[in-house]
């Protein structure tokens, strides 16, 4: 019985599997394997050094202001995203008016490619002809921060600009949660006498915990990246005051020509994101709540 049922399952597994081990497992070993050789990425044959890139990992300062620019969007990103979430899309379903429209409003950034993102908000942040800067001046502030230019401000502001971008799906995909909670749920907590706050805290947010589970893995893996948006609006600069692991990575592999020390840092960013994700999962079961 058993042999009949996987004669049947395997000639259906077996092409997808294959073409899973030949362009993902493959190259992620043929990445483990480069990041232990000296690699210029036109020489034929790469020079094994073993683990020689790694220790070179540790003693470079430069990797590891990166990496702390990353543990910081980390840890600001995911949360500010999540809340402001949460909130627009909590207001958006207490029925008020063009709710509709400010959906659109809100997940219009979503449909905005990164580069096409940072080149828009570059502009914004232009010190003499962006928007933001001509507000300040219109408000009274006549010597607005140069946001871009200037190292104590340019990490936020590029953050700032994935904040905008993110939350309107993120409200988008909290409102879908929310509207498929029955409402009797909270007419029967209204009659108990529940707050709005108690609302939340006992209904909605255990009836949407896996939604924030997964929601969290992703923002976790879209900070420890950022390549796309810090490239296109300030290259790592000013100072590497927004360099992040994805820029380091670039400039070593394609400004310096150092493809085996660039595959090393990609190794450690593949493995900090695996390891990210499942401490994540692991540190937000809850027992399923089902309705």
């Amino acid at each position: 019985m058993y042999r009949g049922k996987y004669s049947v399952i395997i000639p259906f597994l077996a092409p997808p599997l294959i073409l899973y081990a030949v362009f993902v497992l493959y190259p992620y070993a043929q990445a483990m394997y480069v990041s232990l050789t000296h690699w210029s990425g036109v020489s034929p044959t790469p020079q094994f050094v073993g683990l020689r890139n790694f220790a070179r990992l540790v003693r470079d300062d430069y990797f590891w202001n990166a990496l702390s620019h990353n543990l910081i969007y980390l840890a600001v990103l995911p949360a500010s995203i999540l809340a402001l979430g949460f909130f627009f899309a909590f207001l958006l379903t207490q029925g008020v008016r063009g709710a509709g429209f400010y959906r659109i409003v809100y997940f219009f950034p979503q449909v905005m490619s990164v580069v096409a993102v940072g080149v828009l908000w570059s502009f914004v942040y232009h010190p003499t002809l962006g928007l933001l800067n001509g507000f300040l001046r219109l408000i009274g502030i006549q010597n607005p921060p140069v946001w871009l230019g200037n190292p104590s401000t340019a990490l936020l502001a590029v953050g700032a600009v994935v904040i905008w971008q993110a939350v309107g799906f993120y409200t988008v995909f909290f409102i879908a949660g929310m509207e498929s909670i029955p409402t009797t749920y909270y007419e029967a907590a209204r009659l108990d006498g529940a707050t709005g706050w108690h609302l939340f805290r006992h209904i909605t947010l255990p009836l949407l915990w896996e939604n924030v589970r997964v929601a969290a893995v992703f923002l976790a893996i879209g900070a420890l990246d950022m390549f796309g948006i810090v490239q296109t609006m300030t290259e790592g600069g000013p100072s590497r005051a927004t360099d992040v692991l994805g820029t380091y990575l670039y400039e070593n592999a394609f400004k310096h020509s150092q493809f085996g020390y660039a595959t090393a840092i990609a190794v450690t960013l593949f493995v900090l994101v695996l390891a990210l994700s499942l401490l994540v999962m692991r540190a937000t079961v809850r027992e399923t709540v089902e309705y």
